[in-house]
């Protein structure tokens, strides 16, 4: 599907801005512009919104297109009283399930149907996959380029150190196609911390790539270990460019270990994406961001072997992050917006994002009165707008996704 080329100039009027502010948005070349820029020769289109809520489009910072089982028949969970147990499970349940390229197109598709237009996506490599899942996932979000961007994590599933072979592999994914090194449980599941950070800043540096480490080591091992990758990331003079995905350990320890550990993170610039899983204790949002340190959200599994739950609306998981944080507040429950938008923009190093002047024309009509409101109650009455132009979405199909 390729989206309709929007007229040159269209008049969105009675739109509502997350500030409150009923207001006209300008679009040119799908670009917003000063409304005064538009001239008399202009061919304008008017379009009334009526009211409606106009949100930036939704990021989601962490997604697994490989593992879902979205456009694919049901499967049961089964548990598992191991690691190395859960990956079996999910080789065997991913070996009878359709082709890798249709269940993340399916995924993409219901994504975007909810007003998602880019993602970091987390691709398993090992030795014995090898390079194949990634092929196949940069295929599936080819077809979607003019509608997804995604961002692709060489993601070591298996470890590092215990998968030999992989260290190759990572530098290998990089070089065609992935830009996000990945790492997991350095001490746990690696069993040497420092041999396992090596190879990922080791080929996040040979490549000039951005880093997301899956951290899920409990209590003060895991602040340890924030705490040296944090170290890490300021001797290579990454600032900006690691985030650690869940870092469970910030909610398990005390306040004051965990503020004293935020201002470590700020300093060396490292971000901290949680999905606010309904298992596990998770990061404290609002004093990692009073601290500096910029939080941001995604869906992570979604329908998979690891978690039955999910639907990749990212409305919904702003919901899901304000309720299991207590947020009451208008302005807290606008935080589990901005991680959801602005902010993982930001990490993700998004251009023209947003909803200012020279930014493209992508957001989302929502019908709530104030950003609050639209995170307390997501609404499926929504709209997504795409460089000026109003996306077609086939609601039939998503619906049997």
């Amino acid at each position: 599907m390729i989206l309709p080329e929007p007229a040159n100039t269209r008049l969105f009027i009675n739109a509502v801005s997350p500030d409150g502010v009923r207001r006209d948005l300008a679009v040119r070349d799908g670009r917003f512009c000063d409304i005064a820029m538009v001239g008399r020769d202009d061919k304008i289109e008017v379009v009334d919104l009526h009211g409606l809520l106009v949100l930036p489009a939704f990021v989601d910072g962490h997604v697994h297109l490989d593992k879902s089982f979205v456009g694919d028949r049901w499967h049961s969970h089964v548990t598992a009283d191991s690691l190395g147990a859960r990956l079996a499970i999910e080789k065997d349940l991913l070996a009878d399930a359709l082709p890798i390229i249709e269940r993340a197109e399916a995924l993409l598709a219901r994504a975007h149907g909810f007003g998602t237009v880019a993602m970091r996506s987390h691709v398993d490599i090992d030795a014995t996959l090898g390079l194949s899942t990634l092929h196949a996932v940069m295929e599936a979000c080819e077809r979607w380029h003019d509608r997804v961007s995604v961002e692709l994590v060489a993601f070591p599933q298996a470890g590092i150190l215990s998968s030999p072979g992989t260290a190759d592999l990572l530098d290998a994914a990089m070089r065609e196609g992935a830009s996000v090194v990945g790492g997991l449980d350095p001490t746990t599941f690696d069993g040497d911390a420092d041999a396992h950070l090596n190879i990922v800043f080791g080929v996040a540096g040979r490549h000039g790539a951005q880093i997301d480490i899956h951290l899920h080591e409990p209590g003060l091992q895991g602040i340890e270990q924030l705490r040296r990758i944090a170290s890490r990331t300021s001797a290579e003079g990454m600032y900006g460019k690691v985030a650690v995905s869940h870092a469970y350990a910030l909610g398990e320890v005390g306040s004051d270990e965990a503020a004293r550990t935020a201002d470590i993170l700020a300093e060396a610039g490292v971000s901290i994406m949680t999905n606010a899983p309904g298992d596990r204790p998770f990061p404290p949002i609002l004093m990692l961001r009073a601290a500096g340190v910029r939080v941001f959200s995604g869906n992570d599994n979604i329908r998979d072997a690891w978690w039955p739950y999910g639907d990749a609306d990212m409305l919904g998981r702003a919901m899901l992050i304000g309720y299991r944080s207590g947020f009451l507040s208008d302005a807290d429950l606008a935080v589990a917006l901005d991680m959801a938008t602005s902010v993982a923009a930001n990490v993700l190093g998004l251009e023209r994002y947003g909803l200012a002047a020279g930014d493209d024309a992508t957001f989302v009509v929502v019908d709530a009165e104030t950003p609050a409101a639209a995170v307390a109650a997501p609404s499926c009455a929504r709209r997504l707008i795409q460089r000026g132009a109003t996306v077609p979405i086939d609601r039939s199909r998503l619906a049997n996704l």
